[in-house]
């Protein structure tokens, strides 16, 4: 099938990163901001515009200039060490003229000798730290293009060509790092790309350096690709299952959680969205996916390429499922990926994910100071900038190793002292040393939230009170507290008292519980948005401040999912969703009460591959079992791979020309109409109210 059918069949697969596009009136969708309770929105003088920052704000982020040294610039002068040329201004837009990434929408950060009252002044300095953009030296013979796009784009000189490591999100932003470098550096061609792990935001932008016509062959050794014309990528093991696996079967909800981490429905600015720890946030271009041709299955296994002698050492679960660092013994030069990324990361990640092991975060990094940190002067990563000299590196190792299993260790701690998830995250705090350091301060992941992930890993969700083994829903609950609280005006006006005196959380709580119970009280949402603005101002963590504002947002103008444009995808990664894959997704997306007295078996024959699957859809479920064949099919088809996304689709004339159907195709045809779960109507559901 083309490329056009396949982007086609694959409208509703898209990476978690795809826009919403409607507002349907069905299911959770913006309730607006009716207003039957005037008075009492004049009376507590509320009102829908931005505000700034209030005497608690100012105070609480006026406090953080007596705990950090501010004058230690090491950071910032990392930054922007070894700068070789920037443009004066950086805007990158697309053939429609649509802005996919600007870094000229921060210039306002130079109109401000210190932080304004409505920044958390250590973000305000990670701001500017990520605000330093353009090509620099990381050593002679490496070179980063940083400040493009979320992550870093990396080339290092060999002796005929370059070799890329993670080529950018977006391939717009990795086309126009490429120039950067060449116009620099001079042209060459590409000899290898290395991608540290499957995240799109590091291998999305491939498109924009090389052509799929330019991939080696992965059939052939590692040696046989380098001595061939193409170009071989190279990845840690399990990189094409976690990539295309994490985007897709939760993809929808990430979207759209992604838009309060990300802050994508935000305008930059001093009350809106500043950096998030790992850069100035996310691009808006074209993601795109090239299969790549070979795998480290290994740690230390090392690869010769073009004159660069490369050590690899696998991070599995990570920060990444599949995740590797690499030893560059010629440049006494660590890559270590997402690893270290001065800033605390993420154990849990607000768009959603599996938890990351902290414990083995830790062990990755001492084993990479056990094998390398006596030789190493120089660690470059795929976020941020590098740090430079052999005491500098296995401190900054060291430190951000010791974060990672403090928090996991204390949390167990605590677990076994008989305290929940809540308990420890408002309990859990970093030895002050290592809260100090500028570069594992809590401008992405938070120690709160982290330690929840921990928790979360061991003990799950429930924290063993029986009382919250069957909770009500927010809304039922909501509904009974407001019945229970009665004047709900004059809960309002002690929540007003509160807000008042800088009790913002507890203020966001009581006037969400309202809003849940009506989303027409124009009153709790102006109170709720004005409370959690205050609590973006106040917050480090840029996704923190991400959410609390595009809450406000929300709560002031309603649902805005549909007016955001985020990236867009080629449909390339989902082209490679295996058979069993896009099995498992027809489970995801079946209309189950539907299908629920339905019990039938269907054979699926995939010529391309040469797999045989059988699945029963028993009551509803789709049951899969795989090199099996039932002996008496309901159902039995006999296609390619990707002509299965005709059926997740529900395209009737696709089955028709693509699939050789045999037995009761209105039973087939029932199936796939009933594949209607999941769409991108669904995924701008709310988040803020119900």
């Amino acid at each position: 099938m083309s490329k056009r059918i396949i982007s086609m069949l694959l409208a509703g697969l898209m990476l978690v990163t795809i826009p919403a596009c409607s507002d349907d009136s069905e299911g959770k969708k913006a309730n607006g901001t009716a207003s039957p309770n005037t008075n009492i929105v004049e009376e507590l003088g509320l009102t829908s515009e931005s505000k700034g920052a209030s005497e608690y704000t100012v105070s609480v982020n006026s406090a953080l200039y007596s705990v950090l040294d501010f004058e230690n610039t090491q950071e910032a002068e990392f930054a922007v060490k070894g700068l070789i040329d920037a443009p004066e201004t950086l805007e990158l837009t697309d053939e429609n003229g649509k802005v996919i990434w600007s870094q000229a929408a921060y210039s306002f950060l130079d109109d401000y000798e210190k932080a304004p009252d409505t920044v958390n002044p250590s973000l305000w300095e990670n701001t500017k730290n990520n605000h330093a953009y353009g090509l620099f030296e990381v050593t002679e013979g490496i070179y980063q293009v940083r400040g493009y796009d979320m992550a870093n784009l990396t080339v290092i000189k060999g002796n005929t060509g370059w070799i890329v490591f993670d080529p950018l999100m977006s391939m717009e932003c990795s086309e126009a790092a490429m120039q950067l470098i060449e116009k620099n550096l001079g042209k060459y061609p590409i000899k290898a790309v290395i991608i540290s792990h499957p995240h799109a935001d590091h291998f999305g932008g491939i498109k924009g350096i090389m052509a799929v016509s330019d991939a080696a062959d992965s059939t052939l050794s590692i040696q046989e690709q380098l001595s061939s014309d193409k170009i071989p990528i190279i990845v840690p093991e399990g990189f094409t299952e976690h990539a295309v696996a994490e985007n897709v079967y939760a993809g929808f909800a990430m979207t759209r959680r992604s838009q309060y981490q990300y802050g994508t429905l935000l305008e930059a600015g001093v009350q809106g969205t500043l950096a998030m720890g790992i850069g100035m946030g996310q691009s808006k271009g074209t993601v795109t996916f090239i299969v790549p041709t070979y795998e480290i299955k290994n740690t230390r296994e090392t690869i010769t390429i073009d004159g660069i002698e490369m050590e690899f050492q696998l991070t599995p679960g990570t920060e990444a499922p599949a995740e590797m660092n690499t030893w560059l013994p010629q440049f006494k030069a660590l890559w270590v990926a997402e690893n270290c990324t001065a800033t605390l990361h993420n154990l849990y990640t607000l768009r959603g994910a599996q938890v990351r092991d902290g414990s083995a975060w830790a062990k990755y990094i001492t084993e990479a100071i056990t094998l390398y940190g006596k030789d190493t002067e120089v660690t470059f990563q795929a976020h941020n900038w590098p740090h430079w000299g052999n005491d500098v590196v296995n401190e900054y190792l060291a430190d951000t190793a010791a974060v990672y299993k403090f928090i996991n260790d204390q949390t167990l701690t605590y677990i076994n002292q008989g305290y929940t998830s809540d308990e420890i995250s408002n309990m859990i705090e970093l030895p002050d040393e290592l809260a100090k350091n500028w570069y594992t301060r809590q401008y992405y992941g938070t120690v709160a939230h982290n330690s929840k992930a921990v928790y979360q890993k061991y003990m799950g969700w429930y924290d063993a009170n029986p009382v919250n083994l069957n909770p009500l829903t927010p809304s039922e609950s909501a509904k009974k507290w407001v019945e229970y609280l009665g004047d709900v005006d004059e809960v309002l006006r002690l929540a007003k008292k509160d807000f008042d005196a800088g009790e913002y959380q507890w203020v966001a709580e009581i006037t969400n519980v309202i809003v849940y119970a009506d989303p027409s009280n124009t009153a709790a949402r102006l109170l709720c948005a004005d409370a959690l603005e205050q609590l973006g101002y106040q917050a480090e963590s840029g996704p923190w401040r991400n959410a609390y504002l595009t809450a406000a947002l929300e709560l002031r103008q309603g649902n805005q999912a549909v007016n955001t444009t985020t990236v867009q995808s080629d449909a390339s990664l989902q082209k490679e969703m295996t058979a069993s894959m896009m099995i498992d997704y027809m489970g995801i997306r079946l209309d189950k009460a539907a299908m629920s007295k339905y019990d039938f078996t269907i054979n699926i024959n995939v010529t391309d591959t040469g797999e045989k699957h059988m699945i029963r859809i028993k009551n509803g479920v789709v049951l899969h079992y795989e090199n099996s064949e039932s002996e008496n099919p309901d159902i039995s088809l006999t296609c390619p791979k990707n002509a299965l996304f005709y059926i997740l689709q529900n395209n009737q004339e696709g089955v028709s020309k693509a699939i050789k159907v045999e037995g009761d195709s209105e039973l087939l045809k029932l199936f796939m109409s009933n594949m209607n779960q999941i769409s991108t109507e669904s995924m701008n559901f709310n988040i803020i109210e119900p």
